[in-house]
């Protein structure tokens, strides 16, 4: 692969995340009864418009990429409409066209995150030690649109010259915990959107400048997801399959909850996104020496590692307080460790062990895990959190409250553990590819 290529495979993973990251960190904030005051059933249900496009993508972009359409095609017809979607969010403040939106936005964008994994995959050789260091790219463009939030937030009406505050150091400080609020807030909230749609739109465009990746020729299944399913039989994927399901669950928890409880514990609004993308920095740097790690521990170790490190963070979770704020924060370091050690590693032995021609759908297959029933489980027992744990903690007391918190907490921690010690008690991987890229007794 040229130095040329693998520039244009890094800018795709920097684009494809900025349109994710966008949005995502602050959609619980938005949506909830400070800002549009959805109710609690409609905040569910427009996280699992990310969720349901999961579960659709696994049968509609991973048959299209695998049997008729090349990829890099696929990619700039889904971004282009995803694009103008997203762009839409930020005019609506009434549900149902918010959710649409956001379902017809999700319903093309899903899918691209299976088919850019499977463009770089068809073109490099060693996905072991090449992966990491481009889909890196995709965890500095998260960052990278996360960090203008601290900025563009700032109500600066409210805030004194530079001579009034004594200086550039302490007129940054006043600066940077100043956040707009109420319809100020909610209007500089929308530019999340906008970020993403324009980002969206730009990577149709380029996606047509990457490498020709036609379909492979079907060795099997003409419908190619079913193919991805049958593989299932060998004992390392399904355990694999089930440990998956556990771990997207645990962290999509994270979403759901960290941007409510942020605030709850000190931390001014606009610093929310900035404070949950050390996580991302971290990944930067596990990412990039995820190679050496795998060759020298294997897929058990590595994976469970990873899982380990939202156990971690659930821990400290649990323990938080505004005394401790500043270790709930730093907690975002294991989101580094966690991502990388587990599903990026899941991506990459989903690659070696699957055959050529259900690649893209043996993607989709874990995404369906990853995007799609972990989330969505995960919004269904974050909700049913709410009302076992939260209204016990009484009106106005912060400090029951917060304790509440630190019990729903638990529920993701102890989820991990088990996660943990399935793939620790079960998961047996050959040291060489477990499916042949001929297995006749799965072919049929």
């Amino acid at each position: 692969m040229t130095s040329a290529i693998k520039t244009k495979f890094a800018v795709m993973m920097f684009l494809e995340y900025v349109i994710y990251g966008a949005w995502l960190p602050l959609l619980g904030l938005y949506i909830g009864n400070k800002y549009l005051n959805f109710t609690p059933d409609q905040q569910g249900w427009v996280f699992n418009a990310f969720a349901i496009a999961s579960i659709t993508g696994m049968f509609f972009g991973g048959q299209l990429v695998d049997r008729y359409f090349a990829q890099e095609r696929f990619l700039a017809f889904s971004h282009l409409i995803g694009g103008l979607a997203m762009i839409g969010l930020a005019y609506q403040t009434t549900y149902w066209p918010f959710f649409g939106l956001m379902l017809l936005h999700c319903f093309f964008f899903v899918p691209t995150m299976s088919v850019t994994n499977a463009i770089v995959f068809a073109n490099i050789k060693d996905p072991q030690k090449e992966f990491g260091t481009i889909r890196v790219w995709g965890t500095i463009g998260w960052i990278a649109v996360a960090w203008p939030f601290v900025f563009i937030p700032i109500d600066w009406a409210n805030v004194p010259s530079m001579a009034q505050a004594g200086g550039f150091v302490s007129w940054l400080g006043t600066a940077l915990a100043t956040p707009k609020t109420g319809g100020a807030m909610q209007e500089a909230l929308t530019s999340t959107f906008l970020v993403s749609g324009v980002a969206s739109l730009v990577l149709a465009a380029f996606s047509l400048t990457l490498p020709h990746t036609p379909p492979a020729p079907a060795g099997g299944e003409a419908f190619a997801p079913w193919e991805a399913f049958k593989l299932l039989k060998v004992p390392s994927i399904l355990v694999l399959f089930v440990v998956t399901f556990l771990d997207s669950l645990v962290h999509y928890c994270y979403f759901f909850w960290t941007s409510r409880y942020y605030p709850m514990i000190g931390l001014p609004e606009n610093w929310i996104t900035p404070a949950m993308s050390i996580g991302q920095i971290a990944e930067i740097a596990t990412m990039a020496w995820l190679g050496s790690v795998l060759k020298r521990l294997g897929w058990r170790t590595t994976m469970i590692l990873g899982i380990l490190g939202h156990v971690v963070r659930f821990g400290i979770y649990a323990i938080g307080t505004k005394d401790l704020l500043w270790l709930v924060i730093l907690s975002n370091v294991v989101h580094g460790f966690a991502y990388a050690f587990f599903f990026a590693t899941v991506y990459i032995y989903v690659d070696e062990n699957f055959p050529k021609d259900v690649r893209t759908s043996a993607q989709s297959l874990f995404n369906l895990l990853i995007l799609g029933l972990g989330p969505l489980s995960s919004n269904f027992l974050s909700a049913w959190l709410v009302d076992l744990f939260l209204p016990k903690a009484g009106a106005p007391d912060a400090a029951a409250e917060l304790a509440a918190y630190h019990q729903v907490f638990l529920v993701p921690l102890g989820l991990g553990i088990l996660a943990a010690l399935i793939l620790a008690i079960f998961f047996h991987p050959e040291p060489k590819p477990a499916v042949p890229e001929a297995e006749p007794a799965l072919a049929g």
